[in-house]
């Protein structure tokens, strides 16, 4: 599987963008889904993930409530959608492919098999 991300930019606190990761392969479904972020000086940290239906996802919880995750299995893209956006959002984001079912690690980027390039946000205050 190789993932694209992009969709990030520049945007003021309080606004928002949309990052998208398109996802080569017949099989995208078959695989659960995480968004992860490095900010400078930083380790790398879960952001969120969904299911390979869809119907389930998991939030850090800095980030409840402002973001969202989806994805579109026709069209091989997950999405993250982010409001309300704070300086300390500011980050490279990353979606990561996991073939694996869901356990409590869920959250560790380690149990993840692919990784796309990052996409950089930044969020002026």
């Amino acid at each position: 599987v190789q993932l694209q991300a992009s969709g990030g930019g520049l945007v003021q606190a309080g606004g928002s963008l949309r990052l998208s990761c398109a996802a080569s392969g017949r099989t995208f479904g078959n695989y659960n889904m995480g968004w992860f972020r490095q900010a400078p000086g930083k380790q790398r940290e879960f952001v969120a993930r969904i299911s390979g239906s869809g119907d389930s996802a998991w939030y850090r919880d800095s980030v409840k409530g402002r973001f969202t995750i989806s994805r579109d299995n026709a069209k091989n893209t997950v999405y993250l959608q982010m409001n309300s956006l704070k300086p300390e959002d500011t980050a490279v984001y990353y979606c990561a492919a996991d073939r694996g079912p869901t356990r409590a690690n869920y959250f560790m980027s380690r149990i993840y098999d692919y990784w796309g390039q990052g996409t950089l946000v930044t969020v002026s205050s």
